[in-house]
């Protein structure tokens, strides 16, 4: 029989884990792989090394992990829940990793594995931590709505976007976003006085509250900065012009309200494929006329050209390095026979997702079954001989 009430089962995706109460009343938490968008796989599972045995990867609320040493002497591995050290008090996290892999992580946060600020993880959680735990989330969102209706008595620029408690609820951190400089001293006074607790105030930008909060791109894809992004890069308008996009503002800009960061995923391969295209300043001459860039297909590394600089009816493409040929043939005084070939269609070619099989396929049979009755029909009758005889 199944021990757990599937009504009070509860997934919470921001720190990875599900909650639910079992049979006897009593808080159960497990740990959910794939929720969190820094999630590393484990390719080294099972593989012990001496010199990290003991280091774990913890995973706190949305982004925030920490390498922690396992000081209680209790076997701790993943999907454990523990009890780490904090600046005050302590917090609840969950073991997301261990193992060689952690060596990984360590050298790309640039942690020494002797490194004295390396906390620890005191004990496994109990049924006491959890249910404690629990609590503290539980304030976590209605804290948030109070905090920013104070925030707009106060009159302060700024919008708190989230709210992490830690684990034994004495500390909460107070993600926020701000265009300008903040003084929040009385605004942490308030918070103080309201909410019993200690008051860390964390800016953040526009493109991380968009990961926190999550959704769908256009393209009908997770968001990327709640998918996987952790570090933002700087992103201009000069990666669209790059790619030859317009430069719509409403097509650029993602629902942070900043230019998509997939702008910047083809600009270095629209740069190398650039690189490769040579610049025409003025039409290239052939015996027959003037030919002119219309077009350009920068991953193809195709130019198209037309002997009518005002019409796209008959285009003739040429790849880049032979329009660098007839360029260095035209400095030289030489001109190119013609062009005038085979010009390029200008519907859109489509590849069937089934092969070649023509559309009309089945229509063709119906055609022959149709005929094939109708030649049935047309037989002669057989000649009646007359009735048998019993």
């Amino acid at each position: 029989m199944d021990n757990v009430n599937n009504e009070t089962r509860q997934f919470d995706c921001s720190r990875g884990c599900v909650v639910e109460k079992n049979t006897q009343g009593e808080t159960e938490c497990t740990y959910r792989q794939g929720c969190c968008k820094l999630e590393v796989y484990d390719w080294l599972k099972g593989v012990g090394q001496e010199q990290y045995k003991n280091l774990f990867e913890v995973r706190f609320k949305n982004t925030r992990k920490g390498i922690y040493v396992n000081a209680s002497g209790q076997t701790v591995k993943t999907g454990d829940i523990v009890i780490v050290e904090a600046n005050t008090g302590h917090d609840v996290g969950i073991v997301t990793l261990e193992g060689p892999v952690v060596a990984h992580q360590m050298a790309c946060r640039r942690i020494k594995p002797d490194s004295p600020d390396i906390k620890k993880i005191y004990r496994k959680a109990k049924l006491f931590d959890i249910e404690k735990w629990q609590d503290a989330i539980s304030r976590e969102h209605e804290v948030m709505i109070r905090s920013r209706q104070i925030a707009v008595e106060l009159g302060l620029e700024m919008k708190i976007g989230d709210v992490e408690f830690q684990g034994d609820g004495t500390k909460a951190i107070f993600y926020y976003i701000a265009d300008g400089r903040v003084d929040f001293r009385q605004l942490i006074k308030v918070f103080a006085e309201e909410f019993r607790i200690r008051i860390e105030m964390k800016q953040i930008g526009a493109r991380q509250e968009a990961g926190l909060i999550g959704g769908l791109g256009v393209c009908g894809r997770e968001l990327c900065c709640s998918n996987y992004i952790s570090t933002f890069q700087s992103i201009t308008t000069s990666a669209a012009r790059i790619q030859d996009l317009s430069l719509n503002p409403q097509k650029l800009a993602g629902q942070c309200g900043k230019l998509k960061c997939c702008l910047n995923y083809e600009t270095a391969a629209y740069l190398d494929a650039q690189s490769r295209i040579p610049k025409v300043n003025q039409p290239l001459e052939f015996e027959d006329g003037l030919a002119y860039l219309m077009k350009t297909d920068i991953l193809r590394e195709i130019m198209y050209f037309s002997y009518d600089k005002d019409s796209l009816a008959k285009l003739y493409p040429l790849d880049a390095a032979e329009v660098r040929e007839i360029i260095r043939m035209n400095r030289a005084g030489q001109k190119p026979e013609s062009l005038q070939e085979e010009p390029v269609p200008s519907a859109p070619e489509f590849v069937s997702a089934v092969g070649d099989d023509s559309i009309t396929r089945f229509d063709e049979a119906r055609k022959k079954k149709h005929g094939n009755n109708r030649h049935r029909n047309n037989r002669k009758p057989k000649k009646n001989n007359g009735p048998r005889e019993a």
